[in-house]
């Protein structure tokens, strides 16, 4: 008998962690980044078609870059400064040309009503800096977030034959 479906969507994002990787393939520490607020992956693909004759000879799939943009409520500053390299001198942290990311590994839960979780994982990408925004306070209290974008690539993962750039999985309640 088939083992049945399940069709649930997911309700929120929790469980946000990063770990420099540098060049190798494990973390050298593991940080969590608390409130996620949403996060989007993109996995363009676009089929790629070869002429002759007059019609389609052959199609393939090209695949582009995976990139990630996240929200979050508030991004401390200490995550800030290692996810994009940022040097930081008596208390002060600048951004400059010189800045040099270190590769870093994410991986973060989609929660479920039921109390299930999906897993996503993104073995080695670069966070990129993040726009800086402000607005004054109005008649009421209005809270910001923070965004951050990173671009991934595909890297060796253990137990499977080809480099990945996205690992998923599922634990249930």
């Amino acid at each position: 008998m088939a083992k049945e479906k399940v069709y649930r969507a997911s309700t929120g994002v929790d469980e946000f962690y990063y770990g420099e990787i540098g060049d190798g393939i494990t973390a050298a520490y593991i940080e969590r980044v608390k409130f996620l607020q949403n996060i989007n992956i993109e996995m363009p693909q676009e089929v790629v078609r070869a002429y002759g004759d007059n019609r389609t000879a052959e199609m393939a799939v090209s695949n582009g870059d995976i990139s990630v943009t996240s929200a979050f409520h508030k991004i401390p500053i200490e995550d800030k400064q290692k996810l994009l390299g940022l040097e930081t001198v008596e208390g002060l942290t600048a951004m400059g040309s010189t800045d040099n990311p270190s590769y870093v590994a994410v991986v973060f839960a989609k929660t479920y009503e039921d109390g299930s979780k999906e897993y996503v994982g993104l073995p080695k990408g670069l966070f990129t800096r993040p726009n800086i925004a402000g607005q004054t306070k109005q008649d009421g209290v209005e809270f910001s977030n923070e965004e951050i974008s990173a671009q991934f690539m595909d890297r060796e993962v253990e137990g499977f034959s080809d480099e990945k750039s996205v690992v998923f999985a599922y634990d249930k309640k």
